[in-house]
């Protein structure tokens, strides 16, 4: 929620927990494993609630959180992804295979969506662009607070 980045992405021709615990892991490695306290939240699908999406959450040490049973606008954020994903991508292109989605929407995510395409939360700035601005904020303002004092 932080960027809006799209850490961690499946796509399967099953709709399971296999693919979340995959996305889990990407999402793991893109931090460089560092999601000790992260909270994913989701809504209350039969794949989010499986043991083994459970026991990937507990290894990783992410915390889990599902949205009100009905409730539709607790899981705005990842809703308003997939729109944009299907508008401005998607259903602008036809694709061949489920081979060539996987590559060409992996592509879009990684090479456009995250680092290119603008987000309004962010001030205007893509993705990793604003994770990179606010690391560079609070690595000045710890060097101000420390500067102060001493």
């Amino acid at each position: 929620m932080f960027s809006r980045r799209m850490l961690g992405y499946v796509m399967s021709e099953h709709h399971d927990s296999a693919v979340v615990v995959a996305s889990l892991r990407m999402a793991a490695t893109t931090r460089g494993r560092e999601v000790d306290g992260v909270i994913f939240h989701t809504d209350r699908g039969s794949e989010y609630t499986a043991a083994t999406t459970a026991a990937a959450c507990r290894a990783l040490g992410i915390v889990e959180s599902m949205g009100r049973v009905g409730c539709a606008l607790d899981n705005a954020a990842a809703e308003a992804f997939n729109s944009t994903l299907k508008v401005e991508f998607v259903h602008r292109h036809h694709f061949a295979t489920r081979v060539e989605a996987r590559i060409k929407i992996s592509t879009w995510i990684a090479d456009f969506y995250n680092t290119t395409r603008r987000d309004s939360t962010n001030d205007g700035l893509a993705p990793i662009t604003y994770e990179h601005h606010m690391a560079r904020a609070r690595t000045a303002s710890t060097v101000q607070l420390r500067a102060e004092v001493a």
